[in-house]
């Protein structure tokens, strides 16, 4: 009696599932709750919501310090705006067949715009520019490798119901394959995300630009990565250079012709 009780209960969420772009607005993270995106933190004012609920996470990407930060368990998130921004984190950690004892770690993060089709593909098309991914392989790199990441990535589709289990908003994506990946919870509505705009846009030089930067620059900009945990915690720390001032080197001209004026007429 309650197995058939139970299965008429999923045939009613069923029926009452829904493909409507709006309402995919929200962020969405896997039952974890471990891996959220947006500016989840203390400088943010949903700092008091995660002190109330600890289930819930850090900040995954840092735009300021091009840093990723590793969340506590593997997990994604996806968060959508009405007006067809969207934003993602995964964490996924990669098991090693050969080695058990030696397994992968992989952190991402994109953001750009999305759509939705007629027939109910959704499509995510990310900030080229802005894309990061971390591959940590702690038993054959010292360091993790931290490179920009661009994948378009396409849903034949979605649906939007309420779980029977857990009582709460759940999102299914449909695979390339046609399986379904792993459920999305509701987590906050209106999402929570950082800036929808190019957060590190690339710097086109000219040719007359890069000679003088090349003229009076001693070093270029150099990154050092540090990666502490073997999962691949990420902290990026940028050193610049100061070029080397034309003023300072006009004047030292100017001392070194003086001493040589001098050195002449003395001899």
């Amino acid at each position: 009696m309650l197995s058939t009780l139970v299965c008429l209960g999923l045939l009613v969420t069923a029926g009452q599932a829904s493909s409507n772009a709006s309402d995919l607005v929200g962020t969405w993270s896997t039952k974890t709750r471990k891996v959220i995106t947006g500016p989840v933190g203390d400088h943010d004012p949903l700092a008091v919501i995660v002190r109330v609920h600890s289930d819930y996470l850090q900040t995954f990407y840092d735009p300021v310090n091009d840093t990723l930060l590793e969340p506590s368990l593997t997990g994604y998130s996806y968060s959508f705006t009405s007006d067809g921004h969207y934003e993602e984190a995964y964490y996924r950690a990669i098991p090693n067949p050969a080695d058990p004892a030696c397994p992968k770690g992989i952190m991402q993060w994109q953001h750009g715009t999305y759509t939705v089709s007629s027939d109910n593909e959704l499509k995510l098309t990310p900030i080229a520019v802005d894309g990061r991914q971390l591959l940590s392989e702690p038993c054959s790199y010292d360091v993790g490798i931290y490179t920009r990441y661009n994948e378009t990535e396409t849903f034949p589709g979605f649906k939007v119901y309420t779980d029977p289990y857990h009582g709460v908003k759940r999102l299914d994506l449909t695979s390339f394959d046609g399986s379904l990946l792993h459920p999305m919870y509701l987590v906050y509505k209106p999402p929570e995300m950082l800036p929808t705009s190019t957060l590190n846009p690339t710097v086109t030089e000219t040719v007359s630009a890069k000679r003088k930067r090349d003229l009076f620059t001693t070093d270029e900009e150099r990154e050092e990565r540090v990666v502490g945990s073997p999962y691949g915690t990420l902290a990026v720390r940028k050193r610049t250079v100061e070029p080397a001032s034309a003023d300072r080197w006009w004047w030292f001209g100017v001392v070194l012709t003086s001493a040589g004026g001098v050195m002449m007429l003395t001899f």
